[in-house]
């Protein structure tokens, strides 16, 4: 398998109210890859945040202001250490400052989580039927550190027509043996991918990801699929 990644140059400023769907089969057009049956969609967080009216205004005189928003968003709080708080969202996301973000915003306003990523990538995946016709799979992506190990990647924080686990269990390895306990995040793979064509400074904030493997295009949700029960999970 091979994937081609495209960054999708061109899109505009996103107000509230804006309707991704039909920005994005605009600028898939206008960037010479109009979307067809089996393409990924990946969209940052921050555009379906503006599009969505999930903005805050801030002090812009005062670094901390989006303090108290960090708190209010946040269910539970892991660990302080200075300005930084790792805490958990009422979505079950563990992260930075309840995803709470300055960056690519006009000064004076911070921009949250959207209520409901699955849902947003289910809006714009639909939209994208009705315009164009093409079964897409959407990703809404964000940016995540990691506990242990330096540096940020993308992940996917909601997604829509392609799985988010790739199942590999009761599968044999190269040699054989059979895989008992192997899921791949695909999702969240496919939103590192595309973070190295939008880049965090580019303004680039769709790519479409195309080769996937058709068996990969089904009804999913990060919710449900990715986001560990804390039943299961060895660290709380």
């Amino acid at each position: 398998m091979s994937l081609t990644i495209t960054g999708l140059r061109g899109i505009p400023e996103i107000d509230r109210g804006a309707d991704l769907g039909a920005v994005v089969v605009e600028a898939a057009a206008a960037n010479g890859v109009p979307l067809t049956t089996d393409d990924v969609v990946v969209v940052t967080q921050k555009i379906v945040s503006k599009a969505e009216g999930a903005v805050v205004d801030v002090d812009p005189s005062d670094p901390l202001s989006h303090k108290p928003v960090v708190e209010r968003e946040s269910v539970r709080i892991l660990r302080r250490r200075g300005e930084l708080i790792i805490s958990e969202t009422r979505h079950g996301f563990v992260c930075a400052n309840a995803g709470i973000d300055l960056s690519n915003m006009k000064r004076g306003q911070a921009a949250l989580l959207p209520e409901d990523s699955d849902r947003s990538a289910r809006r714009i995946r639909d939209r994208i039927r009705a315009l164009t016709t093409a079964e897409v799979g959407v990703i809404v992506s964000d940016t995540f550190g990691r506990p242990w190990r330096r540096g940020l990647t993308d992940v996917a924080l909601g997604c829509a027509g392609i799985g988010a686990i790739l199942d590999l269990r009761g599968a044999s390895d190269s040699l054989g043996r059979e895989l008992h306990v192997t899921e791949v995040a695909v999702v969240d793979e496919l939103a590192g991918a595309a973070d190295l064509v939008c880049g965090k400074s580019e303004g680039v904030p769709v790519a479409v990801i195309r080769g996937v493997d058709h068996s990969w295009f089904r009804s999913s949700s990060v919710r449900a699929e990715i986001v560990r029960d804390p039943s299961e999970d060895l660290f709380r």
